[in-house]
């Protein structure tokens, strides 16, 4: 009997937590041909993707928001005392992406004209790029390019393509949303006056049947597309710096389009503080009448307490307080007018309002000190102080505000703003889409993480049989390992008997070895008889037992192979037997005798019995009394008797047939047969009365196998002779 293997190895164990990592790397170096696959078909992918999508250029310019912009509406005292504000560059940031600035910019330049020629499917910016050939002439060529000079359409229209085939040279026709075709001339204007329709072209450049597309967006659509390709920013933080950004497939048209906003933010920036200008100037010309009227009647007052008094003169102590005084009261009365316009910009809480009120606090605590002095003055010397007081701060006050609507009147006929632009749009003379190198770097990457995560997942996924050791554990012996046949193909009506064609080939040497092992684990069997099943098709049950008769025959044994499988039988293609032939099926219904069905194969010493034409019935045929009495007679004559049956999960065949033979076993394919299939295999054998003797683990690949549960297997090496060495040791 055949001894089981020692199963108290190192191996690594299903109870095993820790990941083994040489067993990572095995099943990965197992599926390189799936890691390699999936990793060229990422690089495919991406080159194709690299090829076929138009080059995107980027255009900057570079803005300063100056800080204090709008100092010019402040008198010089003011601005020194309220220094130098920081830009709000991120109100101004948003303000470049407004529809107020993007809108001028649609308006000037007709953004929200589109034309352009027909683009081919998927090929088409190849086409226009590299020049490719393309046999339909309605899209676009390199060099293609078509330009409006005016476009009119109704409302319901807008956002409606168009199409406009080239007809000739200069000649096109349009067809409308409406279906109307008119034809026209580049530089004349085509219309449609019922449909509200006209259009110009200003020039076009194709061949004929070119098909160009011709749409009127809508005004906010337009200004979506502009500001999806613009991106601002600020360089630094707090400098008031500003990079502005636009992303078009026309280097041209990039740097164009990106001038078109600046501009229109400049201009809206210089009209913001135009009419702060006016707004400041109203309210100082309202005070001016105001002013005037105060120095008047200071004036009267003072000359006429003079003419009682006959002319009273100041001293001298008494004109150095009258001129510090006079002095703080215009400063409080300029306070008091930059308050009133501080109110509308500020809340009291605000720095540059709080710095305001400060100001103010210190003046009034001087000025009251500078009045405790004037009270000590004698009384005519003291009314001849306040009217002359009065007198001077509302001439300061007066001249102050007619220098500072002087200076709003220039601000606003000025055309200063707070905004410079030091760079005017350039376009970089490379696109910065699409990155190939980083693409394909990525590509690459992903590929490899695709292809190693699939061969995981599949592994995983899969839980066919990895070694002989998990059949073991079920209690199954295991007669052989049948390693991979990697040379034998398989042909149209043909399958590769590779025990006759290729008698050195490492699976071959497999099949002796199970030969061998057969040979003394059926000396205690009733009869020289063995059926070979699976669990399910797939598993190489047939491979295994056409040529493990094969290897018997050439040892010299007689044997008999039997096509069991009168479902989907496949062993006449092994030997190149013809549909038809009388078989099993006919032996069973007593159609033929058993010198019909059997037959000399080519090799010495084999006999065949072929499936014969499929039965509808083949269990019930099996269950008849004619098959003993075929074991019987085989017997006999043959020293093997090989039964090729279906899988024993699908139909019971193989169970009928394992009661009537000696020995019954079941081909697993390494990695491919789960092992819960195998134990219901043997659940089912045994449920009917039928021992499992054992199993064969075919298509082993050493390759596939985990690094923990691989046995310490051979290697083969075959000259004129072969010999044995253990893989790994010394030669």
């Amino acid at each position: 009997m055949l001894q089981k293997p020692d199963l108290t190895t190192t191996a690594t164990t299903p109870d095993d937590d820790e990941i083994d990592l040489v067993a990572l790397v095995s099943t990965v170096w197992a599926g390189k041909a799936w890691v390699g696959g999936a990793t060229l078909a990422a690089l495919l992918s991406c080159s194709a993707y690299i090829a076929l999508t138009p080059p995107v250029y980027q255009a900057d310019a570079l803005l300063q928001i100056e800080a204090g912009g709008n100092m010019l509406a402040l008198p010089e005292s003011m601005t020194a005392l309220m220094g130098n504000d920081s830009p709000s560059t991120l109100a101004e940031m948003e303000i470049i992406r407004s529809r107020q600035v993007l809108g001028k910019a649609v308006a000037e330049l007709k953004l929200d004209w589109q034309a352009a020629p027909r683009i081919a499917p998927l090929l088409g910016h190849a086409v226009r790029r590299h020049g490719l050939p393309l046999p339909f002439a309605a899209f676009a060529r390199a060099g293609d390019a078509i330009s409006l000079a005016y476009l009119e359409v109704p409302p319901d229209w807008l956002g409606e393509p168009m199409t406009l085939t080239q007809t000739g040279d200069d000649r096109f026709s349009i067809t409308l949303v409406n279906g109307t075709t008119l034809d026209g001339i580049v530089g004349e204007t085509v219309s449609d006056a019922d449909a509200g329709f006209a259009i110009n072209v200003r020039s076009l450049r194709g061949a004929e049947g070119r098909e160009f597309l011709i749409t009127h967006l809508t005004e906010l659509e337009a200004i979506d597309r502009l500001s999806d390709a613009l991106s601002v920013s600020e360089r630094g933080r707090q400098t008031g710096i500003i990079d502005v950004r636009l992303k078009d497939i026309d280097r041209a048209e990039a740097s164009r389009r990106l001038n078109a906003v600046i501009t229109a933010y400049a201009e809206q920036n210089v009209s913001k503080s135009a009419a702060e200008a006016q707004k400041s100037l109203a309210f100082v010309e309202s005070q001016l009448p105001l002013a005037e009227a105060e120095v008047t009647a200071a004036e009267n007052a003072l000359n006429s307490y003079r003419a009682e008094q006959q002319s009273i003169d100041l001293a001298f102590e008494t004109e150095s307080l009258l001129t510090e005084s006079s002095s703080i009261e215009a400063e409080l009365r300029t306070l008091r007018l930059k308050e009133e316009e501080l109110k509308e910009k500020y809340t009291p809480n605000h720095p540059v309002y709080r710095q305001l009120l400060e100001a103010r606090a210190t003046l009034e605590g001087r000025l009251d000190e500078l009045r405790g002095d004037i009270t000590d003055l004698p009384e005519t010397q003291r009314e001849v102080f306040n009217l002359t007081r009065t007198l001077e701060v509302a001439q300061a006050t007066y001249v102050e505000l007619m220098n500072r609507a002087q200076e709003l009147r220039v601000l606003r006929e000025s055309e200063i703003g707070s905004v410079r632009i030091i760079d005017d749009a350039a376009t970089q003379p490379r696109a910065i889409a699409p990155r190939a190198a980083q693409i394909l770097a990525l590509g690459t990457l992903l590929g490899l993480i695709a292809g190693i995560g699939g061969v995981l997942v599949r592994n995983w996924l899969r839980h066919g049989i990895d070694s002989a050791e998990e059949i073991e554990r079920l209690g199954i012996p295991v007669f052989a390992t049948v390693n991979e046949a990697k040379t034998a193909r398989a042909t149209a009506g043909r399958q590769p008997l590779i025990a006759r064609d290729d008698p050195d080939d490492i699976t071959v040497e497999a099949l002796r070895s199970l030969r061998t092992s057969l040979h003394f684990g059926m000396l205690d069997s009733q009869t020289k008889s063995l059926v070979l099943t699976s669990s399910a098709p797939g598993a190489g049950k047939s491979f295994v037992a056409a040529n493990l008769a094969t290897v018997a025959a050439q040892a010299g044994q007689r044997v008999c192979l039997i096509d069991a499988d009168m479902r989907r039988g496949t062993q006449r293609k092994y030997f190149g037997l013809p549909k038809g032939v009388p078989g099993l099926a006919d032996y069973l219904a007593e159609d033929a005798d058993l010198t019909t069905v059997l037959r000399d194969s080519p090799i010495p010493g084999l006999s065949l019995i072929m499936t014969g034409p499929f039965p509808p019935n083949p269990s019930e045929l099996l269950m008849r009394d004619r098959l003993g009495t075929l074991i019987a007679a085989l017997t006999r004559d043959f020293d093997l008797i090989i039964f090729d049956a279906p899988p024993a999960l699908a139909v019971t065949d193989a169970v009928v047939i394992g009661r009537r033979v000696g020995t019954t076993i079941a081909v697993a394919r390494h990695t491919v047969t789960p092992i819960g299939e195998l134990e219901a295999v043997k659940k089912t054998l045994q449920s009917s009365g039928v021992t499992l003797n054992g199993a064969i683990l075919n298509g082993y690949d050493p390759a596939r196998a985990k690094a923990g549960n691989r046995r310490q297997g051979y290697g083969y090496a075959y000259a004129n002779r072969y010999a044995y060495r253990r893989t790994g040791d010394a030669e």
